[in-house]
């Protein structure tokens, strides 16, 4: 039987995405059913969908509209969905994240979220929460649009080196997220700088923080501890951590040294992931 649970739009994101897709579905005078087939899925996934028992991808989303001509509406509505997904008290983080126009960040234990692969995300995510990982991932991939855009904020990251050495997900997830930070260096507005062990102490002991500027904004600083964020607009907090700022990436290796460094520890470390004859192992 079609479950027809009624929906508040108003109660969540995902409520009213449920409720437009039903909407949008009998305008069009499909059954779930037929929607399934031509967007290739169960019935029940649409059905646990537009009951709000099920988040959808950004891909079930894009298939959606095309199939119901609704211009793009899911595949925007569906960002608001997997930000509602982000812990609560993560949420208006992730808000002035996305309108950020500069982001420079520390990181001592991992990667910048805005930052990380799948593989690296599911590995990191699913040691503190294994519940619904496929959907905190999503979310967390959701952010990384932000630099996708036409204009997106310049980037400045300095990752402690115990970044690179601590092996997160395994070998190959590993090899694979430096990987991509050795690819994503060469874009104009992301620049990365490795702290090297050999700093010694530095102005950023006590862990890693966030400083994000914007247009219509004062700046901020943001800290968080294991299950809360801290983030202030306090002038002299933002002074002291833009000075701090300055000294970590003064102490860090340049551009170009910190490329060296995370191509060698690759290498070194998680070596090449292929088998006799350079065919990749599976």
């Amino acid at each position: 039987m079609v479950n027809i649970r009624t929906l508040d739009p108003s109660a969540s994101p995902l409520d009213y995405y449920g409720a437009e897709l039903r909407r949008e579905r009998e305008r069009a005078g499909m059954t779930q059913e037929q929607l399934g087939s031509v967007i290739f899925c169960a019935a029940s996934l649409i059905g646990q969908v537009e009951t709000a028992n099920k988040v959808p991808t950004r891909n079930f989303s894009e298939r959606i509209d095309a199939a119901l001509g609704t211009e793009g509406r899911f595949s925007r509505l569906v960002g608001l969905v997997l930000r509602s997904q982000l812990p609560t008290w993560f949420q208006p983080y992730a808000e002035m994240e996305s309108q950020a126009t500069y982001i420079s960040t520390f990181q001592a234990q991992v990667v910048y979220g805005l930052l990380q692969t799948k593989g690296y995300a599911r590995a990191v995510l699913g040691a503190h929460d294994p519940t619904d990982l496929e959907t905190v991932v999503a979310a967390r991939l959701e952010r990384q649009r932000i630099l996708e855009r036409d204009s997106p904020p310049v980037l400045w990251v300095v990752l402690d080196e115990a970044v690179l050495c601590r092996e997160v997900g395994g070998k190959a997830v590993m090899r694979d997220q430096l990987a991509y930070l050795l690819s994503v260096c060469s874009r104009s507005w992301i620049y990365l700088q490795v702290l090297p062990f050999s700093a010694g102490e530095h102005p950023a002991t006590r862990g890693s923080f966030n400083l994000l500027r914007a247009d219509d904004h004062p700046d901020l600083f943001y800290a968080e501890s294991y299950d809360t964020g801290n983030m202030t607009a306090n002038p002299q907090v933002i002074r002291e951590r833009s000075v701090g700022y300055a000294r970590l990436q003064a102490a860090a290796l340049s551009p170009e040294d910190s490329a060296a460094l995370i191509a060698r520890v690759m290498e070194d470390r998680y070596g090449d992931q292929s088998g006799p004859g350079g065919r990749a192992v599976a």
